[in-house]
């Protein structure tokens, strides 16, 4: 799944060309990608006809592009492999195209935005939005301090401007959970999934079970600072692209992957200390550790 250095590449490259268009043409070619939208997709479609749009932003995974004039915004979630990309009136976005806008003017070349998904995953929908009671901006990219009703239950990311440290380290520690679990929860952090967890907990030498109760200030502070030097360092290159599905508007992989020290080098030497990383199984999934480096916690 696309977490925060992804979705941030994409509403970095939509925002010179959604802010300020109005949208000519609305295409619902499939109605799933809009399973949470409140209503049939012809709302979806008559409400953005000839709506003009403000600059696009982001909280963790999560994109919007507020309409003009209104209390109503694009709400966007790219899933396991959606994807926001630019064309011309001549583009081909391939069979997996499910919905297609068209700009009343052409800008910076872009006429079509195209939203491709290949599994369904993915999704758009119009929410309301609501003022976040504070006066920073509601999400990353700009300086509204709205945000869409869908989206109020997560929290700000570690590149946000008004991301709280302090808050979110008395948040870590009144858990009794394990570190991992903690990132991945959207509630508490966002943005943060299962490669940039690894890297993190690699980069300060935590074991992805440590308990959060054992942690001290200072020790999450180091996780932060690690967790945000990984996320500007991935954002810089574009994000991590494994395959295809990954990719920014004009359909460029991510080459972060080059970057990696822990997740997905299984058997190769640890860049630390040159002890062979392992994968283990974890919730469904996997996580990548040096196990000399990240020693397994005593309890727990």
């Amino acid at each position: 799944m696309p977490e925060l250095p992804e979705v941030e590449v994409v509403r970095s490259g939509l925002a010179p060309v959604l802010e300020g268009a109005t949208l000519a043409r609305v295409q619902v070619l499939d109605p799933r990608s809009l399973k949470r939208h409140l209503g049939p997709h012809e709302s979806f479609v008559d409400e953005l006809e000839g709506a003009r749009l403000e600059v696009p932003l982001r909280r963790g995974k999560f994109l919007w592009v507020p309409i003009a004039r209104s209390d109503r915004a694009l709400v966007c979630h790219l899933g396991m492999s959606g994807q926001v990309l630019l064309g011309e009136d001549t583009s081909d976005f391939g069979s997996h195209l499910r919905i297609l806008f068209e700009l009343e003017e052409a800008r910076l070349g872009a006429t079509r935005v195209g939203f491709v998904d290949q599994r369904i995953f993915g999704s758009m929908a119009i929410d309301d939005v609501l003022d976040t009671g504070d006066t920073r901006p509601a999400g990353f990219g700009g300086v509204d301090s709205r945000v869409p009703i869908s989206v109020a239950h997560i929290a700000r990311d570690p590149l946000d401007p008004a991301f709280d440290a302090a808050g979110f380290s008395r948040k870590l520690r009144a858990k009794n959970t394990e570190i991992k679990r903690a990132l991945l929860d959207q509630t508490l952090i966002s943005g943060i999934g299962n490669i940039y967890a690894d890297e993190a907990l690699w980069a300060t030498k935590l074991h992805y079970r440590a308990s959060t109760p054992s942690l001290r200030p200072a020790r999450v502070q180091e996780l932060v600072e690690a967790v945000q030097s990984v996320l500007t360092k991935a954002l810089a290159e574009g994000g991590t692209s494994f395959d295809q599905q990954y990719v920014n508007v004009n359909g460029v992989s991510g080459y972060f992957s080059h970057s990696l020290n822990a997740y997905g080098r299984a058997g190769q030497a640890c860049p630390r200390c040159q002890s062979i990383l392992v994968r283990e199984p974890w919730m469904n999934r996997s996580s990548h550790r040096c196990p000399r480096c990240q020693r397994t916690p005593r309890s727990r």
